[in-house]
């Protein structure tokens, strides 16, 4: 990381591999699981890398210039790393944002002076949903540019110049399984491609939220893993058009209390932040690694930001009737 940066932007990116040694130890793992801690991009996420790639992108076309504006659909990462970017660009921005995104991350966005359109989270249970609200945005800012995390092609475009090459430099190439989760689709569509052709072999596992976790007409508010999509039993106007699915060869399903406890874990074992996304995908990667065939061999796990941006959605908090509870009550 150099010592001086002239822009925000120059910051993104090389980040660590940590071997979750301790927490792999207290479980017998026989494979070791390193996470890519996405968190320590400058805005703090991996959505940073998509937020810079899409923006430079349309800079490079003459699509955004000075005075722009920029409009898209996100569950929170995305926008949180747009509208920061934006800031720093000198642009406007307008972010359409589900009503069950956690008020941290609607904190952090209206932050850097963005404007929230929330939606109500039944909407998003018409499987026709995402193009009704692409083209709501486009009809109510017909002036900014859609930067479309979803379907933009600079998004896993910039996961396969910088995450992937990472990866690859990191370990040596000696990689053999890579799990992520699907939140737009570009990093595993990405990285996944980019380690794949110079290791064929590499296995590529999608962390997804259980059903249990998936809003439904009984249930708009569950307690959800955020940003991660289900990707089995989806329809496919609801995948995201950024994920090739044949890159993809096992789907794990996490519920989201798992991933809440799997976070836990690693603040305590590992002294490690991660978010309700990266306790979903260490947990897959968990079992991944115990399986007998696996030993011996190193699981990346990208962990996508920190639970920083969760405190309030309750992932630390105790469960009722322990001593813990008792204590913070």
């Amino acid at each position: 990381m150099p010592a001086l940066v002239s822009t925000l932007t120059d910051l993104i990116g090389d980040t660590p591999l940590l071997e979750l040694a301790r927490y792999g130890r207290n479980r017998g793992l026989g494979a070791r699981i390193l996470g890519k801690i996405e968190l320590l991009n400058p805005v703090g996420s991996v959505k940073d890398r998509i937020a810079w790639g899409i923006v430079r992108d349309a800079e490079e076309r003459g699509l955004l210039g000075p005075g722009g504006s920029i409009v898209d659909l996100t569950s929170g990462n995305t926008g949180i790393a747009l509208a920061a970017i934006a800031a720093s660009r000198g642009y406007r921005s307008t972010f359409y944002v589900g009503d069950n995104v956690s008020p941290d991350k609607l904190a952090l966005i209206h932050a850097f002076g963005a404007e929230i359109v929330l939606v109500e989270n039944e909407f998003f249970l018409d499987p026709e949903a995402l193009d009704t609200l692409r083209e709501r945005a486009a009809t109510e800012h017909p002036e900014a540019y859609f930067t479309d995390q979803l379907a933009n092609p600079a998004n896993p475009r910039v996961h396969y110049a910088t995450t992937g090459p990472e990866i690859w430099a990191a370990t040596g190439g000696e990689v053999d399984v890579l799990v992520g989760g699907v939140g737009t689709g570009g990093t595993l569509s990405g990285a996944g491609r980019y380690l794949k052709e110079r290791r064929p072999g590499l296995r590529v596992v999608v962390a997804e939220p259980g059903l249990g976790s998936i809003p439904s007409e009984e249930n708009l508010y569950p307690r959800e893993i955020d940003g991660v999509h289900k990707i089995t039993e989806a329809e496919p106007q609801q995948i995201p058009a950024n994920f090739d699915q044949s890159i993809a060869d096992e789907f794990i399903a996490v519920e989201t209390e798992d991933a809440f406890a799997t976070s836990r874990a690693l603040a305590r074992e590992e002294g490690l932040l991660a978010g309700t996304s990266s306790g979903a995908i260490v947990l897959a990667a968990t079992r991944v690694a115990e399986r007998p065939e696996n030993a011996g061999r190193t699981i990346v796990a990208i962990l996508p930001d920190s639970a920083e941006r969760y405190l309030s959605a309750g992932i630390f908090d105790a469960p009722l009737g322990t001593p813990e509870a008792a204590l913070i009550g």
